[in-house]
Parts: structure tokens; sequence; C-alpha cells
């Protein structure tokens, strides 16, 4: 059993072939990392897995897409969402809820918690695991503005874990965030795979060397590379991902 099993995908936006004949097998508890340049069709694998393809005018999906157990395609995609969550590449906190609302909102929705006290242990237990709380724990009811960008984005994960999701799906989280930052998400996505499968989008080798237990590497709608992040990284068999590893893509 697979968290998610992609076969022979195929998605198309507007006459566009964008993702081709794409498959891969993410195992449960692990970190597996998809890396490749720009415009390789990253995000919109993560789009299909969680069926905000279907907000997309124009795109059509065909091929086999199974996560934890549902046919993702033809599951009723609200059920399906219930058990993934998702950070994006730009912090999106709530605005107008404070640092502890923007967590214990997606515990409330996702019925994780049915107290008080059970709430509060949520949020404190997901704003620890995003390595935010030592930060945030006497600025609880403070507003998101008042926080860093990379502070922001370590809510959103926390938001997301308190979801008690089973899938974690990261959109290049750290691309707008400074380095001190970046670094802490990457130590609490590594001490998450215990608890949560983590399938993880980057455009940086480097990252994904730190983080990653399998790696894809895409190229222009393909999976050109699949295997071990040890594998991959040391024995790397095509040329596409020999130039990513030396940034030249």
């Amino acid at each position: 059993m697979y968290a998610v099993e992609v076969n022979n995908v195929n998605v198309y936006i507007e006459g566009q072939h964008i993702l081709k004949d794409v498959s891969l097998k993410v195992p449960y508890n692990t970190v597996f990392v998809i890396m490749g340049p720009s415009g390789s069709g990253k995000t919109t694998l993560l789009r299909v897995i969680n069926r905000l393809i279907d907000l997309v005018d124009g795109a059509r999906v065909e091929g086999e897409v199974k996560v934890l157990g549902y046919n993702a395609l033809r599951a009723d995609p609200y059920e399906l969402r219930r058990n993934i969550g998702m950070v994006f590449q730009v912090p999106n906190p709530f605005p107008h809820l404070t640092v502890y609302e923007n967590v214990a909102i997606a515990a409330r929705i996702n019925g994780a918690a049915k107290t008080k006290s059970e709430l509060y242990s949520i949020v404190k237990w997901a704003l620890e695991k995003a390595m935010l709380w030592d930060e945030v724990k006497s600025r609880l009811n403070d507003y998101p503005h008042k926080l860093s960008g990379g502070q922001r984005q370590r809510l959103c994960l926390a938001r997301a874990l308190a979801m008690k999701p089973k899938l974690l799906l990261l959109d290049e989280p750290t691309a707008n965030i400074d380095p001190i930052n970046a670094r802490k998400l990457e130590e609490a996505i590594v001490s998450l795979k215990d608890e949560v499968t983590i399938l993880m989008v980057t455009h940086n080798p480097h990252q994904a060397a730190r983080v990653a237990d399998y790696v894809a590497v895409m190229y222009d709608g393909r999976i050109v590379e699949l295997g071990p992040a040890n594998h991959v990284f040391l024995r790397s068999s095509t040329e596409i991902t020999q130039k990513l590893l030396r940034g030249e893509l």
C-alpha cells in the first residue's frame, strides 16, 4: 500500500499537454520530493492529487490516481481533502484571525477537537511541530501581520497539521522566506514523517538532498528520474538531473 499512486497520468489545459504519462508511488511515512525547474509540471501534479485541478478552467485529466486508498479522480473532492493538508508557496494565513484561531479553525472544521482543552492541546502540538510555539506562545492573540514572512509560513504549516492530515502537500514552501526560517521549516518537515506522509515540490536540489527519502525529477511534464534520494543524488543516470544538480536548469 502506498499513500499516493499515480499511474500514466496526462493533463491537458486548454489544449496544452502539461503532464505526460506521469507515474510514481509515494510510500507512507516518507518525505517524497518532486524537483525540477519552473514550468516542469510539479505544481500541476499536486493539484491533481488534491483535486484542485478541478478549479482550473479547461483542464482534463487522464489516467489513474489513488490517494490514501481513494480513487482520487472519482472521489468526493471535499472528503478527499479532509485527509490532505496543503501549504502553498506564498504564506496565506487568514489575516482576520489571530495566531491561535488560524490554527484552531482547521482543527474545528475537521472535527479533530471536541473540547476547549483538546483544541488548545492540538494548537500547541501543531505550533510545536511547525517549530513556532516558542516564538508565539506569548503572542497567540496577535494577528499574522505582526509575524515575519517565515513565521507566517510556519503558521500555515501548523494550520495544515491541525487538521490531523494523513498526507501533507508542500508546494515550494520555502521559496519566499528567509534562509533561517527555511531551515526551521526543513527541520520540521523531517521530524514530521513519522506522523504524516509528505509530498513536497521544490526547485532547489540542495533542499531536496537535506529532507528527501525519495526523489522524482520532472522536466517538461515528464518524470525523467525516480528513486531513493541517495541514489538520485549520488548516481544520477540522466543528463537533466545532472544539470539540475549543477544549477544549470
